[in-house]
């Protein structure tokens, strides 16, 4: 009975409710002074030593069982003990547990008011009514950390300003009220309300802000009588939980909890699930509690908060430990906790190898599965640790990540010397842009070492895709490496046909017809070619060909420099021989003849081709009377060339020499023929075997002759005539 009426006597009524105060924790580390005591604060997380007076510093404490901020207020007089002369931003748990501390920004206007936002943000409101923003937990001014303003030119100041989530209501000295409800945004927009009506010789006194979100309802009775509460049992059941719920003292909790289970045996309608959510709620609410985390979330506070930015506020005050234990408790997905922990962990060790870093890292990530490396790489990269951070990312477990993580990988294995291993892993990526990353990264750190790049062509050899990409690039513009590649791999048939593409590119030169002075390295090239063909067994007509090239253009450039004329590089042997006869030049053509093997059939045809060019039908008749063209049945060349020469000459006397020397008839037709000589044509036709079918031939060659057509009929009659008896 005396404990109910102990109860019962920390209720206060005021209006209709009924209020208690608590005591969460006393006494608190900072109203106590340590043994030993120098100074006010170390700091960073240590102890604090000494007394701090609250009446002498502005405090601002967060919500839902945040931390409490405080910083000497300087319109006050404080007597200076041994602490430093300037102020400091304090940061403690809600148990009065040092967070960290901070020195106060200098030469800025006078501090009026501290206050924490609803997303846990520090801000600063100074007396001209600039805002100032902090970064937790390290107390560090934010990027921009320029104080904001928020009050209109000649404002004269703050008089008053009240905090609220994400707001803020200024009072101004000249009785205005400016509002601004995004201070955490980088810049706020303020906007100032009507006039309040506060005449100029009266002075506000105070001001608030109505926040109607937070209302809290109650406490139920309880009946001790099961006769006289059965119909209202599941309510009282109900009761029961909430009450726990709201109760701070754990021995209370579970006072009304047993409560509530007496109750559930005679109620079944009332979900039991209730109950066991409320008992994992109070576990969570109760570790938080604890001094030594310093969190003290009321149940509402905890719903309107959730448990995963619960979770995200303890891994920010890096109390990794609890929120995985919580995470895992209340079956969330522990992998934020891990990251953040192994983040950290990264960022604190900067003495320790990373081969046994990575170790312990591993320890802790392989506890969640499917969890993210690429996070914790990057944090490791941004942090001067590339080579744990390639470690890191080559034992994710799940191809599919490992391949999107590729572009991260590869940049971080190439920056620690390990190219063979980035070729290997953008290969399996099977993104090319990657592939060439890396072949670039390689090829230009053997330019810059000036190494012989054998180990590269390797390398690169032994990889398909690889090979194929450096060739495809080296064809466009590295032809030097490329060439070097073929013949370090023993592909000299590939480098011989790119040395002929290199002796065609030279041969296109502009310089190349302008004096020669291309010619020698471009037959160089052909030579070349043609030693590499030579190696290969199956390549002995490339080897032929390109040996007779290689060798006309020799001939050719001799010719040029003898005769001062570019116009044989490039040509044929038989062009080449038909320019020397035109020129005059026969011992050069006969040379070429020899050096080339050139039959006499096409002998005769090429001088007699390039003696009518030149319209020299003296030399041609006198060539034709030095030795009898070579004829017969096998070789029935004769005296054609001549007649072809001159008809194409349209040279008709000169023709009519060589002519009737056709030993064959129906060649003499022919030409004949192609001149218009209808009769001579149909008298040579009728001394040919299958003179018929040359008749026709004729015919239709002279057609629009009709003389010539009826020559051709009465001819053909007749030998058809003979030809009968």
């Amino acid at each position: 009975m005396s404990s109910s009426v102990s109860v019962a006597a920390e209720w206060d009524l005021l209006s209709d409710r009924f209020y208690r105060r608590i005591t969460l924790y006393s006494p608190l580390p900072w109203s106590a002074p340590a043994i030993g005591a120098t100074s006010s604060f170390s700091g960073g997380g240590g102890a604090v030593i000494g007394r701090l007076d609250l009446s002498t510093h502005i405090v601002a404490a967060a919500p839902f069982g945040g931390p409490i901020a405080a910083v000497r207020d300087d319109s006050k007089i404080v007597q200076l003990h041994s602490e430093p002369s300037r102020r400091r931003l304090l940061l403690f748990t809600s148990s009065g547990h040092p967070i960290a501390s901070a020195p106060w920004p200098p030469l800025l206007p006078r501090l009026h008011s501290l206050a924490f936002s609803s997303s846990l943000s520090l801000v600063a409101l100074l007396s001209d009514g600039s805002l100032l923003r902090f970064r937790l937990p390290d107390l560090q001014p934010t990027p921009s950390s320029s104080p904001v303003p928020l009050l209109p030119p000649a404002s004269g100041g703050v008089a008053d300003a009240v905090f609220w989530g994400g707001g803020v209501a200024v009072l101004t000295e000249d009785n205005r009220v400016v509002v601004t409800t995004d201070i955490e945004a980088a810049d706020p927009h303020p906007r100032e309300l009507a006039d309040p009506g506060v005449g100029d010789e009266e002075q506000v006194l105070c001001m608030a802000v109505v926040e109607p979100q937070f209302v809290m309802s109650g406490s139920p009775e309880a009946y001790d009588n099961y006769q006289l509460i059965s119909s209202s049992l599941p309510e009282a059941i109900e009761a029961c939980i909430d009450a726990a719920g709201h109760e701070f003292d754990a021995s209370r909790q579970r006072t009304l909890l047993r409560a509530a289970t007496y109750g559930l045996a005679f109620c079944s309608r009332f979900p039991h699930e209730r109950f066991q959510e409320m008992c994992k709620t109070l576990r969570v609410l109760n570790a938080v509690r604890d001094p030594e985390i310093g969190m003290p979330l009321t149940i509402k506070q905890y719903k309107l908060l959730t448990a995963p930015v619960l979770i995200g506020r303890l891994i920010n005050a890096n109390k990794h430990l609890l929120a995985l234990r919580i995470s895992e408790y209340l079956n969330l997905n522990p992998e934020v906790v891990i990251m953040h922990w192994a983040c950290e962990k990264i960022t604190a060790s900067d003495t320790i190898p990373d081969t046994v870093l990575l170790e312990g890292l591993l320890d802790k990530l392989r506890l969640c599965k499917g969890i993210s490396y690429a996070a914790v790489a990057a944090h490791a990269d941004n942090s001067g640790r590339r080579r744990l951070a390639a470690m890191l990312v080559d034992h994710e477990s799940q191809p599919s990540k490992q391949a999107s993580y590729s572009s991260l990988l590869i940049p971080l294995l190439l920056s620690i010397d390990e190219q063979e291993k980035a070729l290997s892993k953008a290969i399996e990526s099977g993104d090319t842009d990657l592939v060439y990353l890396v072949l670039f990264h390689i090829w230009q750190k053997i330019a810059v070492e000036k190494n012989a790049p054998l180990d590269f062509f390797g390398l690169i050899n032994a990889r398909p895709l690889a090979r194929e990409l450096f060739m495809a690039y080296a064809r466009h513009s590295k032809h030097e490496a490329l060439k070097d590649f073929f013949l370090s791999t023993g592909r000299l048939q590939d480098a011989a046909f790119l040395l002929l593409k290199e002796s065609r590119e030279l041969e296109k030169n502009a310089m190349a017809s302008k004096g020669s002075p291309l010619h020698g390295p471009q037959i160089r090239l052909i030579e070349q070619a043609h030693r590499l063909f030579a190696e290969t067994k199956e390549h002995v007509f490339e080897s032929k060909a390109s040996e007779e090239h290689a060798k006309l253009l020799r001939s050719q450039h001799d010719l040029e420099v003898s005769t001062k004329q570019a116009i044989f590089v490039g040509s044929s042997v038989s062009d080449t021989i038909k320019t020397c006869i035109a020129m005059g030049n026969e011992r050069a053509a006969l040379k070429v003849k020899s050096e080339f093997k050139v039959p006499d059939k096409r002998w005769y045809w090429l001088k007699t081709c390039a003696l009518a060019t030149v319209g020299n039908w003296d030399a041609l008749e006198k060539f034709s009377k030095e030795k009898r063209p070579p004829g017969g049945n096998l070789n029935p060349t004769g005296y054609k060339p001549f007649v072809e020469a001159c008809i194409d000459a349209g040279q008709k006397t000169e023709a009519l020499k060589y002519i009737p020397k056709l030993a064959d008839p129906r060649e003499r037709s022919e030409a004949y023929a192609r001149m218009g000589m209808a009769k001579e044509a149909a008298d040579a036709a009728s001394q040919a075997k299958d003179s018929d079918e040359l008749f026709g031939r004729l015919k239709l060659t002279l057609a629009q002759n009709s003389t010539a057509t009826s020559i051709f009929d009465t001819l053909r009659d007749r030998l058809s005539f003979q030809g009968a008896y």
